[in-house]
């Protein structure tokens, strides 16, 4: 015999309420409408599920295991829509980005971290790339958001870009360098030092080679190439290598006492970090709720900076 599941869920609210009228209260519907269900309900049983001529209701054993039923129906219709708020808000559900491997390693990563924390039911697919594949992943909707530096004209028509930080590069080395014990920094004096490129096919080898260009350092010796951001950390903080890295990052691992820049201002590239999202594929609320989080704590590292720069010293 199939019963209607909301004949029990009326039930069991009629039982755990004591009367009808509680029952109905309970459910938001009208008494009238809540005792026509119980008399189809006993209909279709052709069985009495309550004492006949007492008050207040008193159910028959029957109607106690029938009421047991209906309520973990109730909690299951309670727990599923609460699922669904967490779902439409944003609570839950997974986000995958991409982007390159030193901004996600040095400054997107703390982010994650810090949104996980208030959202622990998020889940993050992360993965590495550049803008073509990041481009590639957004287009075919393998990828949710890209999180990169982009130039302007790189973005496609269908392609959505939020600018979240100016781009800015600076020359990076190790916390008590010979060259920050000195009054003033030189080209000549940079020249004397090895440096630890990126890998030959990342957007900062090419910036690594205009800068040094630019700056007048046309040869240079290079000590170590391609590697992690944890790398050339481990070998900068061992060392007196340079490097050229995101002025972000460096301001994020400055405060671990990692590292440190030099007081010689270089040109800033082209490009400016930002999120990549694809609005033809539409965005599940999480994805917008992640997109927001990251914004604001973009925002708030830019302030950062800005305050610290205006206390720097750069060298014209």
């Amino acid at each position: 015999m199939k019963i209607d599941p909301r004949h029990l869920e009326i039930l069991a609210a009629i039982v755990d309420g004591g009367g009808l009228t509680e029952g109905a209260s309970a459910l938001g519907k009208s008494q009238p409408s809540v005792s026509r269900s119980l008399t189809m309900l006993e209909q279709r049983l052709g069985v009495k599920l309550f004492e006949p001529n007492r008050r207040p209701l008193q159910p028959t054993e029957f109607c106690l295991s029938l009421a047991a039923e209906g309520r973990r129906i109730l909690e299951a219709g309670q727990t599923a829509g609460q699922l669904a708020n967490r779902f439409r808000s944003g609570q839950t559900g997974a986000v995958r980005i991409a982007g390159t491997p030193v901004f996600m390693d040095g400054v997107v990563s703390p982010r994650i971290a810090a949104f996980q924390s208030g959202h622990p039911d998020v889940r993050i697919d992360q993965s590495y790339g550049y803008v073509p594949e990041v481009i590639e992943g957004l287009t075919k909707g393998t990828v949710d958001l890209g999180i990169l530096p982009i130039r302007a004209e790189e973005i496609p028509d269908h392609l959505v870009f939020t600018e979240i930080l100016k781009g800015r590069n600076v020359i990076a080395c190790r916390v008590g360098h010979p060259l920050n014990g000195r009054g003033s920094v030189k080209v000549a004096d940079i020249a004397e030092f090895p440096w630890i490129a990126p890998p030959a096919n990342s957007p900062l080898y090419h910036d690594l080679r205009a800068v040094l260009a630019g700056i007048g350092v046309p040869n240079f010796k290079i000590a170590f190439t391609g590697g992690s951001l944890s790398t050339v950390i481990n070998l900068l903080t061992g060392s007196d290598a340079l490097t050229v890295l995101p002025y972000s990052v460096v301001f994020t691992l400055r405060r671990q006492n990692a590292l440190d820049t030099l007081s010689i201002r270089i040109g800033d590239p082209d490009r400016h970090l930002g999120i990549l999202s694809n609005p033809e594929l539409g965005q599940r609320p999480v994805i917008s709720r992640f997109a927001r989080f990251i914004e604001i704590e973009f925002k708030s590292l830019a302030n950062l900076i800005l305050r610290r720069e205006q206390n720097e010293l750069w060298r014209p």
